[in-house]
């Protein structure tokens, strides 16, 4: 089997980037007492996350165990300032760790808290990837129907947010699925999509990666 690299996120980061929050006036109204120290949760959130990123690229279990103590005082931070978005995409983080060390049903608790408060909070290009993180770990385990069900929800997402680089893998995504369930034409169907937007978005690893699975099922 080929090395399956064609995962949106695979390895890349801890999750998607985190917005940092505006700098804060050198003067503050009484009135934004509470939104400044807020700010500052954030930002210090930021740094910690920054922080945990740095040792989740390390790659040991030892620097992916520190990495997770990281994000969850990030995470904390980020509760206290009250940055749903920001408890979003630590939450996938976390998630992420905890599959890069094989944890998968561990990681899957934390997908499925972090897709709840991108729902929440309308992040549907969030939405779209954590749906493809929870597609991955599903189908790491074993359990390709449900790995198909989130796959197929995070497409017509990535179609909203007019995102063709994610639209592309989760159609090849599918294919992959397919491909592991026996249905092959179906996955070439799903390749075949695939393959032209890695083309017009010029990725070319995705586009090595597509070509390689057509050959694979071929």
């Amino acid at each position: 089997m080929f090395d399956r690299a064609q995962w949106v996120l695979a390895g890349m980061s801890i999750a998607l980037s985190v917005q940092l929050s505006q700098p804060v006036a050198a003067v503050v109204p009484v009135g934004k007492v509470v939104q400044t120290a807020q700010t500052n949760s954030s930002e210090a959130a930021q740094k910690v996350y920054e922080e945990a990123e740095k040792l989740y690229q390390q790659g040991t279990a030892e620097a992916l165990r520190g990495a997770i103590v990281k994000l969850e005082e990030a995470l904390k931070l980020y509760r206290e300032a009250g940055d749903r978005g920001g408890e979003a995409t630590t939450l996938m983080g976390i998630g992420n760790v905890y599959s890069s060390l094989g944890e998968k049903q561990k990681a899957l608790e934390y997908y499925s808290q972090s897709l709840s408060l991108r729902r929440a909070v309308g992040d549907r290009s969030g939405e779209a990837v954590t749906l493809t993180n929870i597609g991955q770990a599903y189908s790491e385990v074993g359990e390709k129907q449900k790995a198909l069900e989130y796959f197929s929800q995070s497409l017509p997402l990535f179609r909203a947010v007019g995102s063709r680089g994610g639209e592309a893998a989760a159609l090849n995504n599918i294919g992959l699925v397919y491909s592991d369930l026996g249905e092959k034409q179906k996955a070439l169907e799903y390749y075949s999509q695939s393959l032209p937007l890695r083309r017009a978005v010029g990725d070319r690893s995705g586009e090595a990666v597509t070509l390689t699975n057509l050959g694979n099922v071929y």
